[in-house]
């Protein structure tokens, strides 16, 4: 009775082995798909030409950001660079009456501040009043040539982000569209859309900030320009009054 029982539960127990077995290939397949997406990744390249069209505007705003960041901080370094012993050569020479050394001397300075005092030494001989209207209108002149595009930054700032939202909607509209015209509301259709959409949105906050940046930077460089700039001009107004 014994044997007869076990002969009679062998083949059983041969059957439950296949008939786990499909279990077990789907799970190694699904264990491999999942495997085989983390290796592939995404790669940067990928997103950004997943971004669309609106990413060819976005890219010409970041050129332009960066080129006027670049240009303007080496334009305004150069315009600082003015040696410290300037104004106090120019106060010596004024005080021994050599007015044709001093204006040597801001020749030999091709700066904003150097062009605002030779202004000043080229119109001596007229009230003071004058001079310093004259010294004046030259330091806002070259004040503006200073601030030559940086307000083009700060409008970049602006839109930047607005231009990358609206590559982001577009791209929802169009998920929502295919949607409705399949009725295949899947969470992997929906998701793989998104997340391609919103590049955009990242790359606009990216241009954003790097304008942003750059505004403030240079209008702080601009700043000390301007404060350095009025400093010179109280002391050569000082000088005058003295002699």
């Amino acid at each position: 009775m014994t044997l007869l029982t076990l002969l009679l539960q062998a083949p059983t127990g041969a059957a439950a082995v296949p008939a786990a077995s499909p279990a077990a290939a789907d799970s190694a397949a699904t264990a491999a798909n999942a495997a085989a997406n983390a290796a592939t990744g995404l790669s940067l390249i990928d997103l950004v030409l997943a971004g669309g069209w609106i990413m060819v505007p976005l890219f010409l705003l970041l050129f332009v950001s960066v080129y006027i960041i670049l240009e303007r901080y080496f334009t305004i370094r150069k315009a600082g660079a003015v040696s410290e012993t300037f104004m106090p050569g120019i106060r010596g020479l004024m005080v021994k009456g050599d007015l044709q050394g001093a204006k040597m001397l801001c020749a030999q300075n091709p700066t904003p501040l150097a062009r605002m005092i030779e202004k000043g030494i080229r119109r001596i001989g007229l009230p003071l009043k004058e001079i310093e209207t004259s010294v004046e209108n030259v330091g806002k002149i070259e004040i503006a040539r200073l601030e030559k595009n940086i307000n083009v930054l700060g409008i970049v700032a602006g839109i930047a982000p607005m231009l990358g939202f609206v590559g982001t909607i577009i791209g929802v509209i169009k998920i929502f569209y295919a949607i409705s015209s399949t009725g295949d509301f899947g969470i992997a259709q929906i998701s793989g859309g998104l997340y391609t959409k919103m590049v955009t949105s990242a790359a606009g906050l990216i241009v954003g900030i790097v304008a942003h940046v750059g505004y403030h930077w240079l209008s702080i460089m601009v700043e000390r320009m301007v404060f350095r700039m009025e400093n010179s001009a109280i002391e050569f107004m000082d000088i005058l009054q003295d002699n």
